[in-house]
């Protein structure tokens, strides 16, 4: 058993070099992948929010000229039912 642990060290020793490269590799690839996608998020936004800006929506434009429709209820009867509440 002992030599088996002794045999792995060796192993791993030799090999050394080889595993931190792979490591340093696979942190670099991560810290690139996270840059790419902060960037695409912010480069999203950005142009999102300039789109917005740059082109009005046409909806808007269109109700602000339109008359809006007016309603008028008659509450008489909740207002009787109210004030003969309060009474009691």
């Amino acid at each position: 058993m002992s030599q088996a642990k002794v045999d792995r060290y060796k192993e791993e020793k030799r090999n050394r070099a080889k595993i931190m490269a792979k490591e340093k590799r696979e942190w670099m690839l991560m810290k690139i992948g996270g840059a790419v996608l902060a960037l695409a998020i912010v480069g999203w936004a950005g142009g999102s929010v300039y789109y917005n800006v740059t082109h009005p929506v046409k909806e808007e434009a269109e109700q602000t000229v339109e008359e809006k429709p007016t309603y008028t209820v008659n509450t008489s009867a909740l207002e009787d039912y109210l004030g003969a509440l309060e009474l009691d």
